[in-house]
């Protein structure tokens, strides 16, 4: 048997619906996405897409290869990640609300200069965010498993398989999210708004980075 069983293509319909109504709740990847793009235009979303994209991949070859049943058996492994994710998200925090302070995003999202990151410095960003919080490792290792038939000998394919499929849709989903907030702030939909999306998006990260720093290590969601 093999990845491309017939039972596991049945699956793919509903797998593929699941995940889109995943990767539509709003959580740190959606909310890193509008603001990046909100701040620095459509090439800065796309880049800190692409990076949280990048970080699905990894998390989904760990979960494949075993990494996230590690992390769910090691409480020490678990304890380390969770606070440098916290610890990230929290510095992330602190420069949205810094940002909202200066009143550096009071100006038109389309007409301001706002300073030019560079795309590797956005990726990195979206890579780190993601990277570092350890429950999309777990997430992986409790979603995947549910969409693979149970009959496979060799299940790793599979694995792979939807893996991919849940990347690819996921940055399909952020790069329309880029789109839209971007030709929001072309039509000035966003004018003026950008300072309270700083600061609310700092609180925001402020909270999840409490939430998953309080997170247990049998909690996977």
């Amino acid at each position: 048997m093999t990845g491309l069983d017939p039972a596991l293509l049945q699956q793919l319909p509903l797998f593929m619906a699941a995940t889109l109504l995943l990767n539509a709740t709003p959580g740190v990847d959606l909310l890193l996405t509008v603001t990046r793009t909100a701040q620095g235009g459509a090439r800065a979303g796309a880049m800190a897409a692409l990076g949280i994209a990048a970080g699905c991949a990894v998390h989904a070859l760990a979960a494949a290869f075993g990494l996230a049943a590690l992390l769910a058996w090691s409480a020490m492994a678990f304890t380390v990640i969770k606070w440098a994710g916290a610890a990230y998200l929290v510095w992330l925090g602190l420069g949205m609300l810094r940002d909202a302070w200066r009143g550096s995003a009071v100006a038109p999202l389309a007409a301001r200069a706002a300073p030019r990151v560079s795309a590797w410095a956005e990726f990195r960003r979206g890579l780190l965010t993601n990277l570092l919080n350890p429950k999309v490792a777990l997430f992986m290792l409790a979603f995947l498993p549910q969409f693979i038939p149970a009959q496979l000998s060799d299940k790793l394919p599979a694995f792979l398989l939807l893996g991919a499929l849940f990347v690819l849709q996921g940055l399909l989903f952020l790069l329309a999210v880029v789109g839209l907030t971007a030709r929001l702030a072309r039509v000035q939909a966003l004018a003026g708004s950008g300072r309270w999306l700083q600061g609310l998006g700092g609180l925001l990260f402020f909270a999840l980075a409490a939430r998953l720093a309080g997170s247990r290590l049998a909690s996977p969601g």
